[in-house]
């Protein structure tokens, strides 16, 4: 490939703690050769002026599905792909809850093999903590790990066996795993679909507290302070968890959080009349939580935002809402939906950008997420102010339930380079 030189760009990088008008220059390997400074390049470089454009790191979602294989007809490592380069993501941690499940060696080499050949962005591959995702037996964290694996997650089941959860958490100590856990209580969460409170009773649907979600984080974190290992809780949805996660913080405990964009951008109001396509787990919950997962990002509570990108096909939606599948699709609309933080004064735009980029790469220790030189030239150009309006059928994903169908949202990935090469453009 030819030498490049990206002119003309507001280059922000949380992770060298960047701001700045500039050049970023990528080498013949699609590294990072130089960036921020005036200077050209050599004649032969391919010059492209980005008209003063934003210019950040690649994104790294820390939660999608990616269906294959065993569940193509909802989506797929090309469509995945397609979806998550116009969204500017360009690594991805797909959840293992494929079919058959992400649980041994065999259906490691197969994931890595399958998506070395199909997707066209970075896949870090999960397993399941334990056999079939089933609570009851650990599955080989060392030989999964030595594969490949990036995290081990039961993705939307929590081991609710707390000697099971003490076992998981003294092993993944000892060989440096990362624990991606999801916090629900099943005895008070089962056959709940929607947030406990007003919008339930109305609607007539059978609601979960916030203490279900409350309940596995005080228990995990309890744990944690007598098996310190690498631990995550996938996502959080309400203010209680985010006072147990301060509490915890404040007496020294090493974990990290994340939350879904949806539960950023979305409360329980919203699901109007049945919404089915806003049927999530864990649900949304009141403005007040909404609003307080913000705070939670501002003061360093939550370290990462996701899409949790579940694809779903239409006919699994468009039932009665308490038999209808759970999940949206997302990561296609994760950089323009978080950006509507900065647009309405939520959030700084370096603090939304570190939660997307260089937050997660740490967590997940892979040299991602940033524009440090010699690094991989993954990078995303977005138009801060463009506005555009959410249409589904125009969206990659080869599912079109998105929990934002219409919604109006200003900035919009215009360039997606991976690997120093233009893998989207609009």
């Amino acid at each position: 490939m030819k030498e490049k030189i990206l002119t003309n760009v507001r280059i922000i990088d949380p992770s060298q703690k960047m701001d700045k008008i500039g050049n970023i220059i990528i080498d013949k390997k699609g590294k990072i050769k130089s960036i921020g400074k005036k200077s050209d390049t050599s004649n032969s470089a391919e010059k492209i002026d980005l008209k003063g454009m934003i210019a950040i790191p690649g994104l790294v979602d820390m939660k999608a599905f990616v269906g294959e294989p065993g569940f193509e007809y909802k989506e797929n490592f090309r469509t995945l792909s397609q979806a998550a380069l116009a969204g500017g993501v360009t690594s991805i941690v797909t959840m293992p809850n494929t079919k058959p499940i992400i649980d041994n060696v065999s259906m490691v080499d197969f994931i890595i093999r399958r998506g070395r050949d199909k997707a066209k962005v970075n896949l870090f591959p999960c397993a399941s903590i334990t056999r079939q995702k089933e609570g009851n037996q650990m599955t080989e964290f060392g030989l999964l790990k030595a594969r490949g694996i990036i995290g081990f997650s039961d993705v939307n089941k929590t081991i609710q066996n707390t000697e099971l959860m003490s076992r998981v958490m003294n092993y993944a100590s000892d060989i440096d795993v990362l624990i991606m856990q999801h916090a629900e209580d099943y005895e008070l969460a089962k056959n709940s679909c929607i947030n406990q409170g007003e919008v339930a009773t109305r609607l007539g649907l059978q609601g979960v507290s916030d203490i279900a979600e409350k309940i596995i984080i005080e228990r995990d974190l309890s744990l944690l302070s007598e098996f310190p290992c690498r631990y995550h809780i996938n996502q959080i949805s309400s203010k209680n968890s985010l006072n147990v996660i301060k509490k915890n913080k404040s007496n020294g405990i090493k974990f990290s959080t994340g939350v879904s964009i949806n539960n950023l951008s979305l409360n329980q109001n919203d699901i109007g009349e049945f919404r089915t396509f806003l049927k999530l787990s864990p649900p949304l919950r009141s403005e007040e939580d909404r609003i307080s997962l913000i705070e939670g990002i501002k003061n360093d509570l939550i370290d990462v935002i996701v899409s949790d990108h579940i694809p779903e096909d239409e006919e699994s939606k468009r039932l009665p809402f308490a038999q209808a599948a759970t999940g949206s699709i997302g990561i296609e609309t994760l950089l323009s939906l978080s950006l509507e933080l900065y647009h309405n004064e939520s959030l700084p735009l370096e603090k939304i950008i570190k939660c997307l980029t260089i937050n997660p790469a740490k967590i997940l220790k892979i040299n991602k997420g940033t524009l440090k030189e010699g690094s991989d030239a993954d990078i995303c150009i977005f138009d801060l102010e463009k506005p555009w309006v959410v249409k589904a059928e125009e969206l990659k994903s080869k599912s079109k339930n998105t929990a934002i169908e219409n919604r109006k949202l200003q900035g919009k990935v215009k360039m997606t380079f991976l690997n120093g090469e233009i893998a989207y453009s609009n």
